[in-house]
């Protein structure tokens, strides 16, 4: 028998095996991406402030009237902490931000549904909302203390307007961006109203709404550093406006250093919150 018969007659060299695909968050060699996540990343840039606060304040090389010590505000929030100050004005600031995050976050998401499902709804609120945007809520502050008065109302609602102004805009522009093959395959399978918007709508609106609430737990807190400032008897704002009248300086970058921990901490939250929901994901962040 011929060779040529042998080769005819013999199987097919089976295809080699594809490659095997990467775990999420690592990257094969050579692949374009951030590479692999580092171990408490998100610590690293805070910690490395601190050892730099520390060496410069150790050195000399700043004004310990304009900035203390790091050991100098850490025996300062002690203090803060043994009287109980720093728990009772943290309390009434997280109580505060957390109403006006939640209206600002019920607004904004009605909001964007409406006009994101209708254009009718589109031709009446984006406008409105755009040029909210372009004024910022502090703008605002005169204004509302006109209409609302000086006390916890109109505090609540300056939070509630730097809320809702992301939570539309990101939500809105997720609403826009689904793909029109999920309503034409939505149109296909009869898909009634509310279930399209259960099962396509709000799945694919969700990426935007969490970046929205990135953004939205940010401009929280820095309403709140102002709104508290405002004839306020209480809060971490109103404790640093006190300190500055008597020029304690600690006890300003204490307060400093809360809020700054409470935008790390919150932002981590949701950050959290997002890789749990959309996990179905691939992307580089891994």
């Amino acid at each position: 028998m011929s060779a040529t018969t042998l080769d005819e007659q013999a199987p097919p060299t089976a295809p080699p095996p594809a490659p095997a695909a990467a775990r999420p968050g690592r990257s094969r060699r050579g692949r374009p991406g951030p590479g692999r996540p580092v171990p408490y990343g998100w610590a690293i840039g805070p910690v490395l402030l601190l050892v730099l606060w520390a060496a410069g304040s150790g050195l000399g090389l700043f004004d310990v009237r304009s900035l203390p010590t790091p050991w100098t505000i850490a025996g300062t929030a002690g203090d803060l902490v043994d009287s109980g100050k720093l728990q009772s004005h943290l309390g009434t600031s997280a109580q505060r931000a957390l109403l006006g995050l939640l209206f600002g976050v019920a607004a904004g998401l009605v909001l964007a549904l409406v006009s994101g499902l209708s254009r009718v709804g589109e031709a009446v609120i984006d406008g409105p909302v755009q040029i909210k945007r372009s004024i910022p809520s502090l703008a605002l502050i005169p204004l509302l203390i006109l209409w609302f008065g000086i006390g916890e109302t109109m505090k609540v609602v300056t939070i509630a307007l730097g809320v809702l102004v992301p939570v539309y805009i990101h939500t809105h522009n997720g609403l826009r961006t689904i793909d029109s093959r999920y309503a034409e395959l939505a149109e296909t399978v009869r898909l009634g109203r509310f279930a399209f918007v259960r099962h396509v709508v709000l799945p694919g609106a969700l990426p935007g709404f969490l970046l929205g609430m990135r953004f939205a737990v940010t401009s929280a807190w820095l309403a709140l550093v102002v709104v508290e400032q405002v004839n306020a008897t209480s809060g971490i704002g109103y404790m640093m406006e006190l300190a500055r009248t008597y020029g304690q300086t600690d006890v300003i970058i204490v307060g400093l250093v809360v809020y700054g921990l409470l935008g790390l901490a919150s932002d981590a939250l949701v950050r959290l919150v997002e890789r749990r929901a959309l996990s179905w994901r691939r992307t580089l962040a891994g």
